[in-house]
């Protein structure tokens, strides 16, 4: 299901989004995918969500595949239809975070993603309202979105109690 996805994803970016310009769009859909790569190096030993690999040969590969396909096409999608008119902006927040939800729903009851440590979809779905428009904030913003980034990165490790440290007798020295 999450090659499915990707590939979807990328028909998705050919049919409907702005690829000739993919330039404009780049360093959002890098902040998306360094985003996804710091929730799998902080959360390594504990993680939140884990994706159930399918046709992916590891959860690894799997999360390479969101990392470096579907978290990028989103983000291109996303910006290059990004509505003009103020009477739509909700909307198009309101379609994105749906099909986020609608997606991640779908995967959980099929088991292709599982919650650990009190996460579960609820969690996911305040993530997408937040995420949505950090994206547009990153846009036009980059440096204010990093560091409110930074900040959420913080709530969420605290909120969960990720542990970000390593024990003394795993410390190299």
């Amino acid at each position: 299901m999450h090659l499915v996805l990707g590939v979807i994803s990328i028909i998705s970016v050919w049919r409907r989004g702005d690829w000739r310009n993919w330039k404009k769009y780049h360093t959002t859909m890098m902040y998306f995918a360094l985003g996804n790569l710091l929730y799998n190096f902080l959360t390594a030993n504990y993680f939140l969500w884990r994706l159930n690999p399918d046709l992916m040969p590891n959860h690894s590969m799997t999360e390479m595949l969101y990392t470096f396909v579907i978290f990028p096409a989103t983000s291109l999608l996303f910006l290059c239809n990004y509505p003009e008119q103020t009477n739509k902006k909700m909307l198009h927040y309101f379609k994105w975070i749906l099909i986020y939800i609608a997606v991640e729903w779908f995967f959980s009851t099929n088991s292709r993603i599982l919650y650990q440590h009190g996460w579960n979809l609820m969690w996911s779905a305040i993530f997408d309202v937040t995420m949505f428009p950090m994206l547009r904030l990153h846009h036009k913003r980059p440096l204010l979105a990093y560091v409110i980034s930074a900040i959420f990165c913080v709530f969420w490790v605290w909120k969960f109690e990720v542990p970000v440290d390593m024990p003394i007798e795993k410390r190299a020295g």
